[in-house]
């Protein structure tokens, strides 16, 4: 596999996207358009002595990266097995963006075509003032002919992810407690149920809060000093939008929406905040605290609240950690590796996050595969080359991605009417702000028992 970066330094944009009719039924938006299909739960029965089973690879989390880094292994014919924590496939969350970088590591899994059939493409973006001003347009394809942008539920892509798995690959309801060094040099993971395994390879891909990475040595990821609103608004009879990314920027506060289907748009509300304040999950509060921060801004982002179901509506403190060299740990020690926001988490302003969950995924696989099979380099050694290869990759996106959202949220009134009359209209060219999705991905070779 060959990957093309970006080391451009335009960072003026972000890809983050993202009358009460919605109460005629929560049930038909779970219901709509998308097939859901269920993942039986995978019994632990890999040999045991005593109370110990023993695992080849287990992967920590069936989130995005657990689930695309499983996927990519079983595909190269190694199987895992994925520790959930959850019942059952998460269901909540509303949607993310995939730029061209993150479907072709979904066609590299054979996966892309199903979730395309499911989603508008974005054709490209418009930003405005909080008054409804246009200060500038694009065409993605204007810029990049071979640019991809559709606005993804998350739902969706975990379910499509878990059903091209063998059928007993998850296992639900197992929470990992702790994590030891066993005396042969295997890992031993203890899960709450009392469950111990001892695994030759541990991924961790459990997420920003992530036990493996504290494991290994990583600090907590750092608040960034602005909450995001979440939520995707319903339409049973059809959303009027334009395929299209619609900003609005104001002083310490910006919006946006996105079309994902043709029932429903995604929207997000980003506002500075001293601090990550109290947890609120009420979905009553968090719609009105959203509807007041933009009560003076078009009207269709309101509508766009009302229309949203309850289980879609969220806000949540945005962080990251920067991967210092020489000062952060690197991504994996022994035989234990981080993949995804477990290592690297990220801010969501230039919508990367999960695109670069998902090249982790396939370049540890084919890594891992190869010394697993082949027996050319040590497990150990695989890893680090995967940590050495992804690293000039994350460390300035995270960083680039910290910056965007900085400058995007000003709260100066003269360094917004500069941004606005001056960087934004005359300034910003989005051919090289979307050159880090430029990714190169060959298809993942199908084991001959997939």
């Amino acid at each position: 596999m060959t990957a093309s970066y970006s080391s451009s330094p335009s960072i003026l944009h972000r890809s983050f996207v993202s009358s009460s009719p919605y109460l005629q039924s929560i049930r038909a938006f779970s219901c709509c358009s998308f097939r859901v299909r269920k993942v039986r739960l995978r019994p632990i029965f890999a040999s045991a002595e005593g109370d110990l089973r023993k695992e080849d690879v287990v992967i920590v989390g069936a989130g995005i990266a657990g689930l695309a880094t499983a996927l990519s292994l079983h595909r190269l014919g190694v199987e895992s097995l994925v520790l959930e924590q959850a019942e059952s496939i998460r269901t909540g969350g509303t949607s993310l963006t995939l730029f061209k970088n993150g479907w072709r590591v979904l066609d590299a899994m054979g996966v892309g075509d199903e979730l395309r059939s499911q989603f508008i493409e974005i054709q490209g973006m418009v930003i405005k003032s909080g008054d409804g001003t246009e200060l500038r347009s694009f065409r993605f394809k204007d810029e990049d002919q071979s640019q991809e942008v559709r606005a993804v539920e998350r739902r969706v892509l975990l379910d499509t992810l878990a059903n091209s798995l063998p059928s007993n690959t998850i296992r639900f309801a197992s929470k990992l407690s702790k994590i030891e060094k066993s005396e042969s040099g295997e890992t031993l993971l203890k899960l709450d149920d009392g469950t111990q395994l001892l695994a030759q390879i541990v991924i961790g891909c459990d997420g920003i809060r992530s036990q493996v990475a504290k494991w290994i040595g990583f600090s907590e990821p750092q608040y960034v000093g602005h909450c995001a609103y979440r939520g995707l608004g319903y339409y049973p009879d059809g959303q009027p939008f334009e395929p299209r990314v619609n900003y609005v920027y104001g002083r310490g506060l910006r919006a946006g929406y996105v079309p994902v289907s043709s029932t429903k748009v995604y929207w997000f509300i980003c506002v500075n905040s001293p601090s990550t304040g109290p947890k609120i999950t009420d979905p009553s509060i968090l719609k009105s605290h959203a509807k007041e921060l933009v009560k003076n801004w078009p009207r269709e982002l309101r509508d766009l609240i009302d229309l949203s179901p309850d289980d879609t509506i969220s806000r949540t403190p945005l962080v990251d950690r920067w991967l210092w060299p020489g000062i952060s740990p690197p991504a994996s020690t022994g035989k234990v590796v981080l993949v995804g926001d477990a290592w690297h988490p990220m801010t969501p302003n230039l919508g990367q996050g999960a695109c670069c969950a998902l090249e982790d995924s396939v370049i540890l696989a084919r890594k891992l595969a190869n010394a697993i099979k082949s027996g050319s380099t040590s497990v150990e050694s695989a890893l680090q080359e995967y940590g050495k290869e992804r690293w000039p990759r994350i460390f300035p996106l995270t960083i680039r991605a910290n910056l965007v959202g900085s400058l995007l949220q000003w709260e100066n009134p003269l360094v917004c009417s500069v941004r606005n009359n001056l960087v934004i209209p005359k300034l910003v060219r989005l051919g090289p702000v979307l050159e880090h999705t430029n990714f190169d991905c060959e298809p993942l070779m199908v084991a001959q028992n997939s």
